[in-house]
């Protein structure tokens, strides 16, 4: 996977990024979700890179990412904590702007990052969520029964941490083969990142962290903002045989809280870029080129 990117590991913001590099052209900066890594994009980055100096990492307390203590509220995760680590990860390779695309919870980072460092981004892709205040302001007894995890990571540790620690694999593989197309859009190699990463108590804990944040101090940071809007052009894509687009109106929340929005669904679930990786580029690869 990612033949021809470089491999780094950069200090930032008092913990470490893991992450690879290539191509060249315009920055852009691609951010996974839970509970993956970088390893999201195998199938779409070197195609990427043919146009866009392409840079994917793994979030903090993801991957090969540093792993760090939350804190009594959490901070350590907040999103601006997050976003403030690829901002830094970027300076560092030499971008000062770039586009992001963030998909699940790296699309979370991406719209504080974009919020935070508005001159830092010059156009973001989100995929497969609508903004997180008005996801849980949504929120009903379907959401939330098929969104159960957003209710139990964010229960007081250990409870989250030990219950998936008993048979990590197990809940790994039902947590990403729940949707339409089941395990068939992951490859053998992405899976066994994916389940060497469960298996680590460490990461189990950050991504729980992660979800903590979110329910917490993510929402006041949101709520402190909620009358500025995102100036860069944004574009939503999510799938059309999953949560989000049974529960919510992604095109219509993201302009709630940003000027300039545009998607569409797509013939897929949760996982865009390994479920129709060529669809994904034939929507976002034009969006990023104007």
């Amino acid at each position: 996977m990612f033949e021809g990117f470089k491999h780094f590991r950069l200090d930032v913001n008092g913990t470490f990024i893991n992450g690879v590099s290539g191509g060249s052209g315009p920055a852009l900066l691609l951010l996974h979700g839970y509970p993956q890594s970088h390893v999201i994009w195998h199938k779409v980055a070197p195609r990427l890179a043919a146009r866009f100096s392409v840079v994917a990492t793994d979030l903090r307390g993801y991957g090969d990412s540093g792993k760090l203590d939350g804190g009594g509220n959490h901070e350590a995760y907040s999103k601006r904590v997050m976003a403030r680590d690829q901002v830094e990860v970027m300076a560092k390779l030499g971008f000062d702007r770039f586009a992001v695309v963030g998909h699940d919870r790296g699309g979370r980072v991406a719209h504080r990052l974009t919020l935070d460092h508005e001159n830092a981004v010059s156009k973001l892709v989100v995929l497969d969520i609508s903004p997180t205040r008005i996801m849980y302001a949504k929120t009903n007894h379907g959401f939330a029964q098929a969104y159960y995890h957003w209710y139990f990571l964010t229960q007081p540790a250990p409870l989250p941490e030990r219950l998936i620690g008993g048979d990590p694999e197990f809940y790994l593989l039902k947590k990403i083969g729940s949707g339409k197309a089941g395990l068939s859009p992951f490859t053998p190699e992405a899976l066994a990142h994916y389940i060497r990463y469960i298996r680590n108590p460490e990461m189990v804990h950050g991504s729980c962290e992660d979800y903590r944040a979110a329910a917490g101090i993510d929402l006041e940071h949101d709520a402190a903002d909620e009358h500025r809007k995102l100036s860069c052009p944004v574009l939503a894509l999510w799938g059309a045989h999953g949560v989000v687009h049974r529960f919510f109106d992604p095109v219509a929340d993201w302009k709630s809280v940003a000027e300039d929005v545009r998607g569409k669904p797509l013939p897929c679930g949760h996982y865009i870029p390994e479920e129709v990786p060529d669809l994904f580029l034939e929507e976002a690869v034009p969006f990023l080129k104007t």
